[in-house]
């Protein structure tokens, strides 16, 4: 890969963009534009370090002020310290100078204005790409570390359109598998219950139709749950047929597992997942 990954989001979803940059750990970044709106994600050893898009919704300003942390008058006065000496600095270094918040204030918030930026991009279904290789187009002082599965998963989390899911896994017959992991890669991975409990029943020979009848959670809820899991790149379509000693094997290995996760869980409250995928808990 290099800094000629271009084309179109019709062609590739974002979340297999993503996951081509995070499987090789790239450093750059990736530019995305949809019409006028255009989004600016930075990426470090394959990781979500910052994005920027001059069309956000929410500002850190207003974020600070819906918290609590800053009041009218005082982010009046920064936006009108910020016109008078210079556009260029940013609005919340100004905030911290003049002692209205600290640091971790706005390092919170701005890690919350950049996830909700990128979870508003993953529904995106037309548009351009272009991954700009070890070039940033900005210094920023406050950055943050995001694992792209993380990203993906809880943006599918939120994707309530049950014909959008659907075109993710359309074909209810088939079998899922669980992804191996490369050993250049460690995944970074925090999974809700319930996807670790649908993640434990795919074995190479149930299909996506059997997986939401076992699951009890209902078809959209299902549906959600597995189609965050193959954005992810933690499962997919099983296409090739696997021998009864393979099968047998790998149930031995994921019993194994999840007994050793269920001691761990109910000792710590924790659910990290340690499957033969080689998932891992760690950083967000």
């Amino acid at each position: 890969m290099d800094e000629t990954l271009q084309g179109s989001i019709s062609k590739f979803t974002l979340p297999d963009i993503f996951q081509l940059l995070a499987n090789g750990r790239k450093t750059g970044t990736l530019g995305i534009q949809k019409e006028d709106d255009i989004v600016m994600i930075y990426f470090r050893q394959g990781r979500i370090v910052y994005a920027y898009g001059p069309r956000q919704n929410r500002h850190v300003g207003q974020m600070l002020r819906e918290r609590g942390r800053l009041t009218e008058d005082q982010l009046r006065d920064a936006v009108e310290t910020q016109s008078s000496i210079s556009l260029s600095k940013r609005l919340g270094q100004i905030m911290i100078e003049k002692n209205y918040i600290n640091r971790v204030d706005l390092s919170e918030v701005i890690t919350e204005q950049i996830r909700e930026l990128i979870y508003s991009l993953l529904d995106w279904d037309s548009g351009s790409f272009k991954f700009y290789d070890n070039q940033y187009p900005t210094r920023e002082e406050i950055t943050i570390d995001l694992s792209v599965e993380n990203v993906i998963l809880e943006g599918v989390r939120r994707l309530d359109e049950v014909n959008r899911l659907k075109d993710l896994l359309p074909d209810y017959d088939a079998p899922l598998k669980i992804e191996s992991l490369g050993s250049d890669r460690n995944r970074d991975i925090s999974l809700q219950t319930d996807e670790w409990n649908l993640l434990a029943r795919i074995d190479g020979r149930k299909t996506v139709q059997q997986l939401i009848d076992e699951s009890g959670l209902g078809e959209v809820k299902a549906l959600e749950k597995l189609a965050a899991l193959k954005l992810a790149g933690l499962i997919s379509l099983q296409t090739e047929s696997i021998s009864e000693r393979d099968r047998l094997d790998g149930m031995i290995n994921r019993v194994a597992g999840l007994l050793e996760d269920y001691l761990k869980f109910r000792t710590e409250q924790t659910l990290p997942l340690r499957d033969t995928a080689g998932v891992t808990e760690g950083r967000e």
